[in-house]
């Protein structure tokens, strides 16, 4: 089966196991729902559940394998002795944010101390506060996500903590699933901004590109905010044209993603390609750094690197980290190429 299998096939694949997954699903998106509209059901909840720490948006990670880490998902009466033993009263821990629920229908909080001495909490704790753009090298798949929704809900209340219609304090209920304006009835809500990212093709190679924010040797497919009125498809076709000076001939839409960088993004994730008799690039440097063209088996060589952006010496050409939805298109495209080579 082609890597770009109908959406239909992806949700329906068969009857029986979609029933039996749905049925712990539900329960669980209903119960989180619960706790969002109910906040002494949360606040017993947060009692009861998993809490992830934080320190100035960095999780708490504890590693589990060579060049692997996981987030420590510590109990309420855990937290409360660590922030006793690092000088605090406890009362911190009422601003747990809710994150999810484990399929053992634990619920799931995030913490950010950041006004505690990181050290003082370490101390007590197995493990290291991480930068989450590092981490995301080291996470295990499953749990990268997770820790990427607790960073940005902390990053989205810090930063409103005022209504920009009042200037007034803004109120959290307990799950911090939303924050109400003290002086008025507007209500705000956690938000993501869209994002297209694109793997554009000319039929034999892909093209990546690199800002010059990137650490050196990074690759990734071309990503960009969509403008207000825009829809998917016009936001891709201008921002081929603006960053390679490319028109895109056709688009199919492959996946989405939520991502924590800069502040929250929507990532929408597609393929497009271009005529090959006009693939030829005229890059806006004031965008990106450079773009280039590559073919399938300098695709293979770079998905076979093992590169931490943080290590002194890095090869020429690497990429996303496999959590990230770039990393999926290049995924796909290499195994639809595949499937041409043996046809």
């Amino acid at each position: 089966m082609s890597a770009l299998r109908p959406l239909r096939t992806l949700l329906f694949g068969g009857h029986y196991s979609l029933t039996r997954f749905c049925s712990g699903f539900v329960s669980r998106i209903r119960y989180i729902n619960k706790l969002k509209e109910n906040d002494a059901a949360c606040l017993s909840a947060l009692q009861n559940g998993h809490i992830f720490l934080f320190h100035r948006l960095m999780p708490l990670l504890q590693c589990s394998a060579p060049e692997t880490f996981r987030p420590i998902a510590l109990s309420y009466s855990e937290v409360q002795s660590v922030l006793h033993k690092s000088g605090s009263d406890g009362s911190l821990l009422k601003e747990s944010i809710l994150i999810g629920c484990s399929e053992q229908n634990h619920a799931q909080f995030c913490l950010d101390v950041g006004e505690l001495d990181p050290a003082a909490i370490l101390r007590n704790c197995k493990g290291t506060f991480m930068d989450l753009r590092k981490a995301f090298f080291l996470l295990e798949g499953a749990e990268a996500p997770l820790v990427a929704k607790a960073q940005a809900l902390l990053r989205w209340h810090q930063i409103n903590r005022f209504c920009g219609a009042t200037g007034q304090l803004t109120q959290r209920n307990q799950a911090g699933s939303q924050r109400a304006c003290s002086s008025s009835s507007i209500v705000y809500y956690p938000k993501m901004s869209p994002v297209v990212i694109v793997l554009v093709s000319d039929g034999k190679r892909c093209l990546l590109g690199r800002q010059s924010s990137f650490p050196r040797g990074l690759y990734s497919a071309l990503a960009g905010f969509c403008d207000i009125g825009e829809t998917l498809e016009e936001a891709l076709r201008r921002e081929v044209a603006e960053e390679v000076g490319l028109e895109v001939q056709s688009i199919i839409y492959s996946s989405s993603q939520h991502w924590p960088f800069p502040n929250s993004s929507f990532m929408l994730a597609c393929h497009a390609t271009v005529s090959p008799a006009h693939s030829q690039l005229n890059v806006d440097h004031l965008e990106l750094e450079d773009a280039r063209w590559f073919t399938e088996e300098e695709i293979t060589c770079a998905l076979q690197v093992k590169a931490p952006p943080w290590r002194d010496h890095r090869p020429a050409v690497w990429l996303p980290p496999k959590h990230a939805v770039a990393h999926r298109l290049i995924m796909e495209w290499k195994e639809q190429q595949h499937s041409k080579d043996t046809e």
